[in-house]
């Protein structure tokens, strides 16, 4: 288990090289920080030791790029910027006996009460909130197209023979395609991590119910692997389990909102979070013409600004309004700021699964 002395999140990683493999492709990541903490799962492919570099390589350079930018860009920003060097640090490996090699990576940064998830591939996020267990992301996969189409079942994805062709991966292109958003967390909630060595061979209610244990972080880390493993264990297993002790305000910055349209370039995704908007172009326009109005009219200038700042100020609150709606219609009912809490679900008794 791992807590930082400020943070109010606990966290456990484990990850196993599963029944029928003889390499562990996967990697994992649990840095702690004083207002949060970075969490993330990596799975290789390309064969051995070329899944295994790749997975690594990702990860190592998501770390370090997203922690030499504190300070200077938002997290979200910073997120999305290491997405992108693990992507060309794993193509940038990609020569000679590695050509080929590429990861899947969900990454998840905590800032706060906010959190900030970004996905390639098909490894996956969930979240345990008031017995609920919901999907925090959709796979870039051959099958999870076919089931969002209507030709799979999400029983017939599971043992269909294409289930671990993946349709994008890090290492693959120079931009990297990702999906990246924002959401707010409650105490009490708990996040999973994981490869698809784990939610390809549990079921999500199996998942949902060993989470609800509430056993610490890394202990049910292992009893999900041994859950994978006593199934079969077909592939290498890697979870990451995050639990928010207590409740913390919402960073100041707008949370980027979840996208409809699937993985999108991170130029493009960066450049929607920097792009100006009309509130700024308003803001600007109201600045401009209350100071020229100062300065030609002195004998009113008192008035004009206390004017002005009640304008600033209902603009601010129209934008902050308009962010959380937009938020709140992007993401799914359980993950909706103000909604109200469903009840748990009474968890079987542990040894039914045994």
């Amino acid at each position: 288990m791992r807590r930082s002395g400020a943070s109010p999140l606990l966290s456990g990683l484990l990850t196993d090289t599963g029944r029928q493999r003889s390499v562990n492709e996967d990697a994992g990541l649990a840095v702690e920080l004083a207002r949060g903490g970075l969490y993330a799962v990596a799975d290789g492919m390309g064969g051995h030791a070329a899944g295994e570099l790749a997975a690594n390589l990702a990860l190592d350079a998501l770390g370090s790029t997203f922690l030499q930018g504190k300070g200077r860009k938002r997290p979200p920003e910073r997120l999305a910027e290491a997405v992108q060097a693990a992507n060309m640090e794993v193509m940038r490996h990609a020569v000679g006996e590695y050509v080929g090699m590429g990861t899947t990576l969900v990454a998840l940064a905590i800032d706060r009460g906010a959190a900030i998830l970004a996905h390639v591939g098909d490894s996956r996020a969930y979240l345990l909130r008031g017995g609920e267990l919901t999907r925090l992301t959709e796979d870039h996969s051959w099958v999870a197209e076919q089931v969002r189409l209507g030709n799979l079942t999400e029983a017939e994805a599971r043992d269909h023979q294409w289930r671990s062709v993946v349709s994008n991966a890090l290492g693959g292109e120079e931009r990297v395609r990702l999906e990246l958003y924002g959401f707010p967390l409650k105490r009490g909630d708990r996040l999973l991590l994981c490869s698809d060595g784990l939610s390809g061979v549990v079921e999500e209610q199996d998942l949902r119910v060993m989470l609800g244990w509430r056993l610490p972080p890394e202990l049910t880390a292992q009893r999900l692997i041994d859950a994978a493993n006593a199934l079969g264990g077909p592939d290498n297993v890697t979870a990451v389990i995050v639990d928010v002790g207590a409740q913390q305000p919402l960073p100041g910055y707008g949370l980027p909102p979840r996208q409809s349209d699937g993985p999108i370039y991170v130029d493009v995704l960066l450049g929607l979070r920097r792009g100006s908007s009309p509130a700024m172009y308003l803001t600007l326009a109201l600045v401009y013409f209350a100071l020229m109005g100062a300065l030609l009219f002195q004998e009113e200038r008192s008035l004009i600004l206390l004017v002005t700042a009640v304008l600033l100020l209902g603009l601010l609150g129209w934008v902050v309004r308009r962010n959380r709606l937009k938020l709140n219609q992007a993401l799914p009912a359980a993950l909706r700021l103000g909604s109200a809490p469903r009840q748990p679900k009474s968890p079987p008794d542990r040894q039914n699964l045994n």
